[in-house]
């Protein structure tokens, strides 16, 4: 016989502890309190026939003390759970992975009639709370709730969550009362399921038990079980697979982001992606609401298996939040968790720019373009200017850097004693060799979108990088770095190795977009195209 409750040792411990207690509650209550009464003979008639039965009350106290104490271990015994050793091994254990990913909201599954109850527990509707309809992980509950009334009594089985991450709800348990609670408290996600670390923990939670099995409900398309260890191997365990839903009438917003335009962030343009995963043609409504207003409405006609792009440009009127909405017409649609989408505009605050110069006009109205700028000019001989900034721009000067003058950006400096790079040899432009942004690294933040290979210099001073991890974003024909982006003791900074006036740079559009760039980098307001995150996926934000 082996427990397959309490283990033995456990049950010898309870059983000396609760039997001792036992016989010291009984002791105690047979114990006499002495009470003083008058004295008569005629207590010693009573005293001689309480004699005669004395051997007769203390057989039934003994009587009574065993039958405790048979009542006490009747009881432990029952938390024990004996049962025939033969029998105990050749029960199974069962792992069961409840696919929990975004697909199993669908409501492709039948629907009962409106106020019909499953077998679910006392007081669950099988068509959800609040009447919302049927949905795949509804099925796959009732499916597994059948399951668990097939199970033996000495199967073992635990319920897991399976989305972005592995989520045990229950122990390996026989009990069926702790395996549907476990059930209740399955909730469908808006992520993918991660398929292969869910087996691996099943596959580790049954590691060295006998008959183990792993059963899984989804609706399939869960990818291969692999994981950075490598290809996972089932072995000697069984693995069962119960499908729940197959339909594919659904429409989905796969992409929803934003940008602000960088010379008037009141502004802003925003990408919509559509998918249509039906088999035939479907025609859809779009909303497009700010700030919880509705600004938008449009009808689109998407093809077989389509995914169209929709562009809204110039768009106004909202500051924080944008919401999109697609609808499928002339048919319902099967997963609607994926028919709204969210996107958040970038926050729009002013960045306090400090400018140290004798004098640029150039540079000084092209911070007049964003009204978010605060800017406060200083000369050389006055820097640093109180307070704090975001930004400092040094046109034409080099002194050290100031504790409070934020990211720096570095317009021909004359010296490098106090920069973070080095000033090589001056050189010229020539009929024969032009200078110029020849090589343009234009996936640098502070180019992006910007035209430079037409600009001309005259003349110019290469920059020389002391980090290898500073990028050279701008070079010449010969090799030469003009434009030069780097970080020191946690500090961004950018250089300009040539003048304004020794090029034509400040009569293009690219100079004012260029400012802009680079100080919305310093203060990481991503002035360029925000691309949305991928729906499912799983972000961690620091």
């Amino acid at each position: 016989m082996l427990f397959t409750g309490i283990s033995g040792t456990a049950l010898l411990q309870a059983a000396a502890a609760l039997g001792a207690l036992v016989v010291v509650f009984y002791i105690l209550k047979l114990k006499r309190r002495p009470i003083a009464v008058p004295f008569s003979p005629l207590w010693q008639r009573i005293l001689r026939d309480k004699d005669a039965t004395t051997l007769f009350s203390q057989l039934k106290r003994l009587l009574s003390l065993l039958l405790q104490l048979a009542l006490l271990a009747l009881m432990l015994l029952a938390l024990g759970d004996p049962r025939p050793a033969v029998t105990v091994e050749t029960g199974r254990h069962i792992v069961v992975l409840m696919d929990a990913s975004a697909s199993m909201g669908a409501i492709d599954v039948p629907q009962l009639p409106s106020g019909s109850v499953s077998n679910a527990p006392s007081g669950s509707v099988s068509n959800g709370p609040a009447g919302r309809p049927r949905t795949r992980l509804d099925e796959g509950r009732e499916q597994l709730r059948q399951a668990l009334r097939g199970l033996s009594g000495t199967d073992r089985m635990l319920i897991a969550q399976m989305d972005a991450a592995v989520t045990p709800l229950s122990t390996m348990t026989g009990e069926v009362s702790e395996l549907e609670h476990a059930l209740e408290l399955v909730k469908s996600s808006d992520v993918r399921a991660e398929f292969a670390p869910a087996l691996r923990f099943a596959l580790d939670s049954l590691r060295g038990l006998p008959n183990p099995e792993i059963l899984i409900v989804s609706d399939g398309s869960l990818g291969e079980a692999i994981d950075g260890h490598g290809a996972l191997e089932l072995g000697d365990v069984k693995l069962t697979y119960l499908p729940v839903g197959e339909g594919s009438r659904n429409v989905a917003i796969t992409g929803f982001s934003v940008r602000r335009y960088p010379l008037d962030k009141s502004r802003y343009e925003v990408l919509l992606e559509i998918a249509n995963t039906n088999d035939a043609p479907a025609a859809v409504d779009v909303e497009l609401f700010g700030d919880g207003k509705l600004s938008d409405v449009v009808r689109l006609q998407l093809g077989a298996k389509e995914t169209v792009s929709r562009t809204y440009r110039d768009l106004g009127g909202a500051d924080r939040t944008l919401e999109a909405r697609v609808k499928l017409i002339g048919m319902q649609d099967e997963l609607p968790v994926d028919d709204h989408a969210f996107a958040l505009l970038p926050e729009r605050r002013r960045a306090r720019v400090q400018v140290v110069t004798k004098g640029n006009m150039y540079l000084e109205a092209a911070l007049l373009l964003d009204e978010y700028l605060e800017v406060v000019t200083v000369a050389p001989a006055a820097y640093p200017a109180s307070g704090e900034f975001d930004v400092t721009i040094f046109d034409g000067v080099a002194p050290p850097r100031a504790k409070d003058s934020g990211d720096v950006l570095y317009l021909a400096p004359p010296t490098d004693e106090h920069t973070p790079f080095k000033l090589g040899r001056a050189v010229k432009s020539d009929k024969g060799m032009p200078l110029g942004f020849d090589e343009l690294d234009d996936k640098h933040p502070i180019v992006r979108h910007l035209s430079l290979g037409e600009v001309n210099v005259s003349a110019a001073r290469p920059l020389e990088s002391t980090d290898k991890k500073d990028a050279r974003v701008g070079k010449t024909l010969k090799g030469d770095t003009l434009l030069l982006a780097g970080r020191r003791k946690g500090h961004k900074f950018v250089a300009l190795g040539f003048e304004l006036e020794k090029s034509d740079l400040p009569l293009r559009i690219a100079w004012p977009l260029f400012l802009m760039n680079v100080i919305g980098d310093f203060v990481e307001e991503d002035a360029s195209y925000l691309g949305s995150y991928r729906t499912g996926a799983v972000w961690n934000i620091p």
